[in-house]
């Protein structure tokens, strides 16, 4: 090959390469918030005693569910949910119940453009509706606002830790989550992180929570690779990692069981 042909190959490598960045840039959205339709999914739910609740955020209505402690009349703490970019509130009602049952309520809050819920979803959106959800939640007589914990789930890690790091909590538990959408760029697309919308840098969170944080991984996760809950867990001051031989959609493989488990590690933590 010589240099005029050399030159013209990396030329057109270099092309492709930046149409395919600019794809990335103008699809990220749609690969980051895939939006499950809300027919195929939702499914009646027979939980006691829960209550659905609209937020009025500017973007519009969006959803939230909330079940309220059980067995108790003191104000008692109180768990905020974000799910995965591919998941509904609709999905999880059943397994918070453990945690109803234990004393703790548990508000499970919707983005923007899921399920039945106006806007669209993006960080920003997402991060105003935690916080106008958070705001409305210690706003209630049964809630102790001293004790309120932050669970997310994959993305829903990087919408709990934007909560994070505009209101208080008393813990924070991170299940299958990445660094930032950033690392998960380079690692994942090849694509520089300079070109992401929506960063949730989560590694800059949990290095300035000082509050105790749980990290639970799957050791075989091919889509958030182990190594970023190594980072998480190696940046937090005072972090305890779980781990779980599974993959990404399997990890915890018993919701009930895990929160039961997440019950227990708050309690000796002194957060309950």
């Amino acid at each position: 090959m010589n240099t005029s042909t050399l030159f013209k190959f990396l030329g057109a490598a270099v092309l492709l390469y930046l149409c395919y960045c600019a794809l990335l840039f103008v699809m990220q959205r749609r690969i980051l918030f895939p939006r499950p339709p809300l027919e195929a999914h939702s499914r009646a739910v027979d939980v006691p005693q829960l209550e659905k609740i609209w937020l009025t955020t500017s973007v519009g209505q969006v959803e939230a569910w909330f079940l309220p402690p059980e067995n108790t009349t003191a104000p008692a703490p109180a768990l905020i949910y974000a799910h995965g970019n591919a998941g509904l509130i609709d999905f999880w009602p059943e397994s918070f119940h453990t945690l109803a049952r234990r004393g703790i309520g548990a508000l499970l809050v919707e983005y923007p453009g899921y399920g039945r819920s106006q806007g669209d979803p993006s960080q920003q959106n997402i991060a105003a509706t935690l916080v106008t959800a958070y705001d409305h939640l210690i706003a209630r007589a049964d809630v102790d606002s001293a004790r309120i914990v932050l669970l997310g789930r994959s993305l829903g890690g990087g919408a709990i830790c934007t909560l994070a790091a505009q209101r208080p909590s008393a813990a924070l538990v991170l299940v299958s989550t990445f660094t930032s959408v950033g690392a998960m760029a380079r690692n994942r697309y090849l694509a520089p992180a300079s070109l992401v919308r929506d960063p949730f840098d989560n590694l800059s969170v949990v290095r300035n929570y000082a509050k105790p944080v749980l990290i639970a991984h799957g050791t075989a996760d091919p889509l958030v690779p182990f190594s970023h809950a190594q980072t998480l867990h190696q940046t937090a001051p005072n972090s305890t990692l779980w781990t779980y031989p599974s993959a990404h959609n399997n990890c915890p493989p018993d919701w009930p069981i895990f929160l039961d488990k997440v019950a227990d590690f708050l309690d000796q933590s002194n957060v309950l």
